[in-house]
């Protein structure tokens, strides 16, 4: 089964790392809330942890899955594209890459979702399931191709076809034409003719 979405708690110590108390704080109360599915709670305990800091990067990063266990998709790429910046861990890079080519593959920006597990590749050559995530990206982007092919191809026969209809009833169309015009120019002859007819006739004769 290939894994879907990373999910990492934090579970580091306050000396080793000097964490404020408000911030630990808010990391265990993030985490007590995602494991009961509360995430929009999470989201909020998460968010008071400081983002431009990479000690606190898996609090981010646990932020993002929060988000998108929201479906927030957009928010959570965000903010793991922040993660990105800030975290020099390429264990935890590799994770960050993974999750935003899960979301990505899911809104359906293939090329985004190849490049994203590329980047997990490369911080991680072992992943298999990154890899295995990657070569599906590639085959689904290959058949979304090859039916904008055959789709703009059966278009591009379609109007082949209406410009082959269109030359067809030409030579009709301005028989017609010509027909109708020839009408208009016998009706117009006819009635000068009778105008002058009647003209004529009422004339006196000049002595």
């Amino acid at each position: 089964m290939n894994r879907s979405f990373f999910y990492m708690f934090i579970l580091l110590l306050v000396a080793e790392y000097g964490f404020s108390q408000k911030n630990t704080s808010a990391i265990v109360k993030g985490n007590e809330f995602y494991r009961k599915a509360e995430y929009d709670k999470a989201v909020v305990e998460y968010e008071k942890v400081p983002a431009n800091n990479a000690v606190f990067s898996m609090a981010q990063y646990n932020l993002a899955n929060s988000l998108y266990k929201q479906g927030r998709n957009d928010e959570a790429i965000k903010v793991l594209s922040g993660l990105n910046e800030t975290s020099l861990d390429k264990s935890l890079k590799g994770k960050i890459y993974y999750n935003k080519g899960a979301i990505l593959s899911r809104q359906k920006k293939l090329e985004e979702s190849i490049e994203a597990y590329k980047n997990a590749l490369r911080q991680d050559p072992d992943d298999k399931e990154a890899r295995e995530n990657l070569q599906k990206s590639l085959l689904e982007l290959k058949k979304k191709n090859q039916q904008q092919k055959k789709q703009e191809n059966q278009n591009k026969k379609k109007q082949e076809q209406q410009k082959k209809q269109q030359s067809k009833l030409s030579p009709k169309q301005a028989e017609q034409r010509l027909q109708l015009l020839a009408q208009k120019e016998k009706e117009v002859q006819q009635r000068l003719q009778k105008q002058k007819s009647n003209s004529g006739g009422g004339q006196t004769k000049d002595w």
